[in-house]
């Protein structure tokens, strides 16, 4: 316990200190990836942990994001009160979605959230006169808090690691708890769970809606970091970036979505400053990890963690002979 608290609190300080020492470009990229890494492990929550593929996760996202912008366009710039309605909002979307994914599971589950996420999508797209249509929504305010504004790129940064380690902090909690364990072994064997006396389909319920919240807390920071929000950010292709993040930084663990984001984000902005064939070179280094990482970047780090061990030990043990 001592020495995951001591981690978080160097990660904590390293982070903070981001905006002494990164460029403006390295400033923003370490933001959008702060962002998408919250996006991440609210995904996490139901492929990782749950064993729910869901490929509408998007929708959450772009409901969060849309919310955070018009309540702060028509009704209030506050920071608290735009993202607690994007989360209450979203929230809301997973709680009636869910209803009707809860009644099929599999491949089913996964076509039934894309069927939604479309729903969602179209809605957006050709509602002009209420979210601005194929333009976006855009002349969004700076978000506030009190007479305080978020006016420059350092502040969001700062907002946005803030959120981010509350929402890593209640998200490893969550994963931790009692609830926690029963949605693991509903991913390992949910009969066997069933047969406890464990009402399954009510706690996959409850990881959906919780997922969605999270997913719409994601999207409203990327509409006060980006100003702007478009259809593209509720389309279906950003739920298979979001699931591939996970993916290749390892479904089921906590560091792992953060992991996954933070290459993803970096192969896009960096790989597709030089060639238009950047999707091409993300999509190969998703078939590697799929086909001999399975386990992701995380899995690749204990596998070498473990080799390391183990020589050291063998070498202790060579040692121990030699003198005996």
């Amino acid at each position: 316990m001592k020495n995951t608290l001591s981690k978080f609190l160097i990660a904590i300080v390293a982070l903070g200190l981001a905006p002494f020492i990164l460029s403006l470009f390295h400033m923003n990229l370490l933001t959008e990836i702060l962002i998408l890494a919250i996006f991440a492990l609210s995904l996490n929550i139901l492929v990782g942990f749950t064993g729910l593929v869901s490929l509408g996760h998007a929708a959450f996202f772009g409901v969060g994001a849309y919310t955070a912008g018009l309540v702060a366009q028509h009704i209030s710039s506050n920071v608290i009160v735009s993202m607690a309605l994007a989360v209450a909002l979203s929230a809301i979307l997973a709680a009636v979605i869910g209803l009707f994914c809860m009644k099929v599971s599999g491949f089913y589950f996964l076509m039934l959230t894309l069927a939604f996420s479309q729903m969602i999508y179209s809605f957006i797209y050709q509602s002009t006169s209420i979210t601005g249509g194929s333009n976006g929504l855009s002349g969004i305010p700076r978000a506030t808090l009190g007479d305080f504004q978020f006016s420059n790129t350092v502040f969001i940064f700062y907002l946005v690691l803030f959120v981010f380690f509350i929402a890593y902090a209640c998200l490893r909690i969550f994963v931790k708890s009692p609830i926690g364990q029963v949605l693991i072994g509903i991913r390992e064997n949910e009969m066997r769970v069933k047969s406890m006396g464990y009402h399954t389909n009510l706690y996959k319920y409850l990881a959906f809606v919780i997922a969605g919240g999270i997913g719409g807390l994601a999207g409203a920071l990327y509409t006060y970091f980006n100003g702007f929000i478009a259809p593209s950010d509720v389309y279906w292709t950003m739920s298979g970036a979001v699931l591939i993040m996970v993916i290749i930084g390892g479904a089921g663990t906590m560091l792992g979505p953060v992991l996954g984001a933070a290459l993803i984000v970096s192969l896009e902005t960096i790989v597709s400053s030089y060639t238009d064939l950047w999707m091409l070179i993300v999509g190969s280094v998703f078939i590697i990890f799929v086909i001999y990482f399975p386990k992701g970047i995380v899995g690749i780090g204990e596998s070498i963690f473990r080799k390391l061990k183990g020589n050291k030990q063998q070498s202790e043990q060579r040692k121990k002979t030699r003198v005996a």
